[in-house]
């Protein structure tokens, strides 16, 4: 089965919406406004199997809502990450960061390029999001940076 990445647009919105809270995951943020910071994953059919989407600051940016069905392929989510780096880029992002509570994903992520940041050196502009606020207050977070 062949999956198809793309930018997320207004009419992805609903469908986006859901499909994160089926996951579980918040959708504060997600707006009309930041809908284009946000990539799908679909197959064949257009259905949604995967996001991830960018919180973004300025020259710095969040990443979120990182969600894939069950039996995505490890490739599928790579080429994701490689996607959302130049969207990024297209976008005038610097560093992105991402928050996991997941040890086990430590390694995927490093093998990315992200490497392991204190809290403490976030930046500031990150307490303005409820969302992030959030993801500070889980004790286990652990916060990753990568430089664009």
């Amino acid at each position: 089965m062949q999956a198809l990445i793309r930018k997320a647009n207004q009419e992805d919105l609903e469908n986006l919406r859901e499909f994160l809270t089926r996951a579980r995951l918040g959708t504060d943020g997600l707006t009309a406004e930041t809908i284009d910071y946000f990539l799908l994953l679909e197959n064949e059919d257009g259905t949604i199997c995967g996001s991830l989407g960018i919180e973004a600051f300025r020259e710095n940016g969040m990443l979120r809502s990182l969600v894939v069905t069950p039996g995505q392929a490890d490739k599928e989510i790579f080429v994701l990450f490689e996607q959302m780096v130049k969207l990024a880029k297209e976008k005038g992002i610097k560093s992105l960061f991402l928050a996991t509570n997941k040890s086990v994903a430590l390694p995927f992520f490093e093998l990315m390029g992200f490497q392991k940041v204190d809290r403490e050196t976030l930046p500031t502009e990150f307490q303005n999001s409820a969302h992030i606020r959030h993801v500070l207050n889980v004790d286990n977070s652990l916060f990753l940076k990568f430089s664009l």
